[in-house]
């Protein structure tokens, strides 16, 4: 039924909505048109769990080439890019040399790169790999899930490394064991770490299309005196478009998180498989403004 579904409006709801095309040639004039309406971006070559070395490869190649049309473009853009793709799930010398390529190449041309967090087996690996090149490359950052009971504490151990994060609800599909089930649980830890890692003095990126948590970082932000330049707000390519636009009037920073590839079907169908909540978010956030 979902497959059937997915075929006859995949298409609609998912290349034409929710992703830039399926080259990053086809998602440059999108970026350019999104710049011109003062909105930042970031692009992520659609594909994780990687299987085979020379396919890992090959997404390394794709990265660099990423940060080079950025800066040969001028667009106002960042990379965002999953460990699995890089063969995070082959060998960790194999994902440490990709991801030592890509950050020499963006420290070269100036572009921010973010680590995408994925499902919480791999978080801790995650963690360890971004903490050992941000030593090296302060213009990489890395994504914090609210929904996990440890983020709490990997907020603290990232303290010492100034770091650039993302913070989001989280997307998996997770066991009660390892996180939050509740929606309210999983909103009043990400206000936490909101306010945690902002007081902290760090930037910060909320990635969230809920009204109740931009309302309480513009409020918590006020408050505190912490600048605009300190934060920002992120959102999925194709929702909240008349939000994104209503915070760039305001002074905020917002950065739109573009996907492309020709995995967006798996993509798309991985989103609702996911999680069931994501398809009511899904179609609420295309049409919400």
């Amino acid at each position: 039924m979902l497959d059937h579904l997915a075929k006859k409006w995949g298409p609609k709801f998912g290349a034409d909505k929710i992703v830039g095309g399926v080259t990053f040639e086809q998602a440059v004039p999108l970026i350019e048109g999104l710049n011109r309406q003062g909105l930042q971006v970031t692009v992520d070559h659609l594909g994780e769990f990687v299987h085979s070395e020379s396919e890992a490869r090959k997404r390394c190649q794709e990265c660099l080439g990423t940060i080079r049309t950025i800066y040969e473009n001028g667009l106002g853009s960042e990379l965002s890019l999953k460990l699995t793709s890089l063969g995070l799930d082959i060998s960790e010398e194999l994902v440490a040399e990709n991801m030592q390529r890509i950050m020499e190449e963006a420290q070269k041309y100036n572009v921010v790169v973010t680590i995408d967090m994925e499902d919480s087996s791999r978080c801790g690996r995650t963690l360890e790999i971004y903490k050992r090149l941000k030593k090296d490359y302060p213009n990489l950052g890395t994504v914090i899930q609210s929904y996990l009971y440890r983020s709490d504490e990997d907020l603290d151990d990232l303290n010492e490394y100034d770091p650039y994060l993302r913070l989001v609800k989280g997307a998996y599909k997770e066991s009660g064991k390892v996180a939050f089930i509740e929606k309210e649980k999983v909103d009043a830890n990400l206000k936490h770490l909101i306010k945690k890692n902002l007081l902290n003095g760090h930037y910060t990126a909320i990635a969230s299309h809920d009204d109740a948590i931009i309302d309480f970082t513009k409020k918590l932000t006020e408050e505190h005196g912490i600048g605009k330049e300190k934060f920002e707000f992120q959102m999925l390519y194709g929702m909240r478009n008349q939000t994104q636009l209503d915070l760039v009037k305001q002074g905020y920073t917002v950065r739109v998180y573009l996907p492309y590839g020709d995995d967006w079907y798996g993509y798309f169908m991985r989103r609702l498989a996911e999680r069931p909540a994501n398809i009511a978010f899904a179609i609420k956030g295309i049409f919400s403004k």
